[in-house]
């Protein structure tokens, strides 16, 4: 036991975890493009007309992978910066800083999809609803760890200060996921809960879960690649990464 564990510590050095990461990718953009495929083809063609909202629901196999992916990276790229300012791992705020962008696009994809939900729907492209405030608020907060990072020069410096802002930001999550149950608000609530059957066909559901996957998988894969550069970048005068890039 105490072996594995020192076997995985080894990771948590920048020269362990680059060839590492560069195994994975293929394997988690394997897994993307096939839950890709399957989530959009039964999403898109096998999923039954909604009864009330026609076909223009389809978009929410895009928006609510979309939306669950925006808070859990936050999260997990929280975390990352939050082990990184404890134990001081280097590869830890490299992490963070690869979900990142990533976590942004998935908050920025939500809104956007949201929006095009919502004309049909309640006939607006935004309401100030507690939902989509809070959304806008995590992506504002993706963007303030990116641009604190890029303003700090010194990398161990800008890792500490968007770890503290990561960590702070945490709030926000619990907020966008209790929002609807905690104020009366225009967004419907949650179609899918682990306390109950989930309210739609067997088909939308496999549909939904399929493309949430294949979010999954995308984001791991985009931040293994990313993360891979930054190592290149951060290491670039050690003889290791000058061996790597020969």
């Amino acid at each position: 036991m105490r072996q594995s564990i020192i076997q995985w510590f080894r990771f948590a050095s920048p020269q362990s975890f680059y060839p590492l990461a560069g195994r994975l990718i293929p394997w988690f953009w394997a897994a993307a493009a096939v839950f890709g495929i399957a989530g959009l083809w039964i999403s898109f063609f096998v999923a039954p007309t909604d009864a009330q909202q026609g076909e223009g629901y389809r978009i929410i196999f895009v928006h609510v992978p979309a939306s669950w992916m925006s808070m859990f990276i936050y999260l997990v790229m929280a975390f990352w910066a939050g082990l990184g300012l404890a134990l001081n791992t280097r590869v830890s705020g490299m992490m963070a800083q690869a979900l990142a962008p990533t976590g942004a696009l998935m908050a920025a994809l939500s809104l956007w999809t949201g929006a095009l939900w919502g004309k049909p729907m309640w006939g607006a492209w935004w309401v100030w609803d507690a939902r989509l405030t809070s959304e806008l608020i995590l992506f504002f907060l993706y963007l303030g760890f990116m641009a604190l990072q890029a303003a700090i020069d010194d990398p161990r410096r800008a890792d500490k200060a968007g770890a503290i802002l990561a960590l702070v930001g945490v709030v926000n999550i619990p907020i966008i996921y209790f929002s609807v149950k905690w104020w009366n608000t225009l967004h419907q609530g949650s179609t899918i809960n682990l306390n109950k059957a989930p309210s739609m066909a067997q088909t939308m559901l496999w549909g939904m879960l399929l493309m949430a996957l294949a979010f999954w998988m995308y984001s791991i894969a985009v931040a293994l690649m990313r993360v891979r550069a930054i190592i290149l970048e951060r290491e670039r005068h050690t003889e290791w990464v000058k061996h790597a890039v020969e």
